[in-house]
């Protein structure tokens, strides 16, 4: 965890939402010199700022409307500050709880440097790694609707399907594959869906692969020498990552990912694991879908995995794997150099 320790003349809380905001600016003494709700516009937010701006840093917490008023501060040189929304404990601890008092908590853990502090993801790349998200979102539910397919056949105890479900030429025989007319409406509704999925899904990987990758290609290229990275893994990586020196040590990398599990410690005795949602939901999905891929056709790395698997089960040797996957990216992105796969099964 990282606190926000500098030090300013004022200190500016924001408790934010989608469409109000509650101003609190502190001077250095603690004193309130604004303390009031405005609606989310840019033009009001920066009159209330302006009287204090020689000198100023702004808190947000880190919730999904915060991106305007980073992009505000940038754009007049004021210090912001991200509030890591699982961490501020100050906020949601108390027995009274609104917008006021939450935007003096903010204010007020900020001037004490007590904040503790979420990556600003830079703004130029926001809307690029918001799409990789969308993409992930919509295969999502496209394997939702594969799934109910699956379970429909189940239902009505019918054979296996014998055409795949996946490939686009066979979705009409899986229609006709289910006898009552009702089953087959509902899985002509899937299969007309899963049509639009592939068409979405398929636009968004090529708009990705031909105008985004050619600004990370040696980033890019680095992590596609992992067996079973593909090109919207590689870009996944790369956009979740940002910049890799952001993480001092590799075992700040990999509790970001969710790789590992945290602990409770207390006169030496350990209570319980704790923080497992805590960090990168979307590094954790990366780097567990890179573990399974990374043994397919690849022989070195499948008797590397049947000597995990022999030792600690299935589901903790795939866990250990993924692990290991993300030392091996964070080293790599560290020091340019591609995947070494003798080495990552001897080491």
């Amino acid at each position: 965890m990282r606190f926000y320790t500098q030090q300013h003349k004022f200190y500016c809380g924001i408790d934010l939402h989608a469409r109000s905001l509650y101003l609190c600016i502190l001077d250095q003494a603690g004193e309130k010199l604004v303390h009031r709700k405005l609606d989310c516009d840019r033009e009001e937010l920066l009159k209330a700022l302006k009287p204090y701006m020689q000198d100023l840093v702004v808190a947000v917490e880190c919730l999904f409307c915060w991106y305007w008023v980073a992009d505000l501060c940038q754009e007049h040189g004021i210090s912001f500050v991200l509030g890591h929304a699982l961490y501020m404990k100050a906020i949601h601890g108390g027995k009274t709880k609104n917008d006021r008092i939450d935007s003096y908590k903010i204010a007020s853990l900020l001037r004490g440097g007590n904040i503790p502090q979420a990556y600003v993801y830079p703004r130029e790349m926001r809307s690029t790694r918001d799409l990789l998200r969308r993409r992930l979102f919509f295969a999502r539910k496209r394997g939702e609707l594969f799934a109910h397919i699956q379970n429909t056949n189940t239902q009505y105890n019918l054979p296996p399907l014998e055409q795949r479900v996946r490939k686009t030429k066979d979705r009409g025989a899986v229609i006709e594959h289910f006898e009552e007319e009702t089953v087959q409406m509902s899985v002509a509704v899937d299969v007309n869906l899963l049509e639009t999925y592939d068409q979405v899904i398929r636009e968004i990987e090529l708009f990705l692969v031909h105008e985004v990758r050619k600004d990370h290609n040696a980033g890019f290229f680095l992590l596609r020498s992992i067996p079973g990275i593909g090109e919207i893994l590689s870009l996944t990586l790369l956009y979740e990552i940002h910049d890799i020196k952001r993480f001092p040590r590799v075992q700040d990398f990999i509790s970001y990912c969710r790789l590992v599990k945290g602990i409770h410690e207390s006169a030496g005795k350990t209570t319980k694991s704790t923080g497992g949602k805590m960090g990168n939901v979307h590094l954790k999905w990366a780097f567990s879908e890179a573990a399974a891929l990374f043994l397919r056709g690849n022989a070195i790395g499948q008797k590397y995995f049947a000597r995990l698997e022999k030792k600690h089960g299935k589901g903790k040797a795939l866990s250990i794997l993924a692990a290991k996957l993300g030392r091996a990216v964070y080293y790599m992105l560290l020091r340019g150099k591609p995947f070494e796969l003798e080495r990552f099964v001897t080491v």
